[in-house]
């Protein structure tokens, strides 16, 4: 009876010790969401007006981060602090007054595109072509879909082009500008902001077969197969996108998402968007 008292009080220890094991193994982590869409998840220690502190999951190396590169913080307690992204030195237009819309004016239930920055995320290389084409993509689907977005109206895209431009402001420098600027810039009051991030990737598949010819010798008139093995390697380009989509509304985001496509097609991208604008707020189904 001793005996099996002593095995309960073992077994009882050892779960104890191993819930714990599993309680400190999945230990929340913080969440820095920085303004180039880059997430950081590790563990704050500090935060004050300028920078804030930070180790990585395993490390107890603390890293720096400028509180002007953040544009939100999820803590692991469940709370959320967004940063004013307006008060960032690096803004183009902080040191000259904002050029607003030519009637000065800010449109009611209109909507603006912004080119869409398309870039490959290992050498950081921006393709403006592609940033063209990906903002007239996402402007064409708006239009397609323009009673499904009612009350809202989208504002024509040569005129948001146009304003951009004069105000100097590019696919390139589009993330250092704050919505509220933008907002004035382009007289409206919600904006659709996303990004293209990606890699690529060769896979190598190979087919073969054998062919097998009767041969008969003339000398001993035996029959001999000859095989012959035929090979064929095709290399396919695989794309790893992920799309960053983002919804402002007086400046207020309203919507933020990122999606990975399923498939590694040249245009899947295209495909995510697609399936972010029609869960957004401003989507309604017919």
């Amino acid at each position: 009876m001793k005996f099996k008292k002593n095995i309960t009080v073992i077994l009882f220890l050892l779960s104890t010790i191993f819930g714990f094991s599993q309680t400190g193994s999945t230990k929340k982590l913080d969440k820095i969401i920085k303004r180039d869409y880059q997430i950081i998840e590790c563990t704050i220690s500090k935060i004050s007006d300028k920078e804030l502190e930070y180790s990585l999951p395993n490390e107890s190396l603390q890293n720096v981060l400028n509180i002007s590169q953040i544009a939100r913080i999820d803590f692991s307690s469940g709370r959320s602090q967004t940063f004013d992204t307006s008060q960032n030195s690096n803004t183009p237009n902080n040191s000259s007054p904002v050029q607003t819309a030519a009637n000065g004016e800010i449109k009611a239930n209109t909507i603006a595109v912004l080119p869409i920055p398309y870039v490959n995320s290992d050498n950081q290389q921006g393709s403006e072509d592609m940033a063209k084409f990906a903002q007239n993509d996402l402007y064409n689907k708006l239009i397609d879909k323009s009673s499904n977005i009612f009350p809202l109206t989208v504002q024509d895209l040569r005129t948001t082009n146009s304003l951009l431009h004069k105000a100097g402001i590019d696919h390139n420098n589009i993330d250092d500008t704050p919505i509220e600027d933008l907002e004035k810039i382009l007289g409206v009051d919600n904006i659709v902001a996303a990004k293209v991030s990606y890699t690529t990737a060769t896979s190598t598949t190979s087919t073969g077969y054998n062919t097998g010819n009767v041969k008969i010798s003339d000398n001993d008139k035996k029959a001999k197969v000859e095989d012959y093995s035929v090979a064929n390697a095709n290399t396919e380009l695989h794309y790893y996108f992920t799309v960053y989509f983002d919804m402002y509304k007086n400046a207020t985001k309203i919507y933020t998402q990122t999606r990975k496509p399923v498939f590694y097609f040249k245009d899947s991208w295209m495909d995510a968007v697609s399936y972010l604008l029609k869960r957004s707020p401003i989507y309604v189904k017919k």
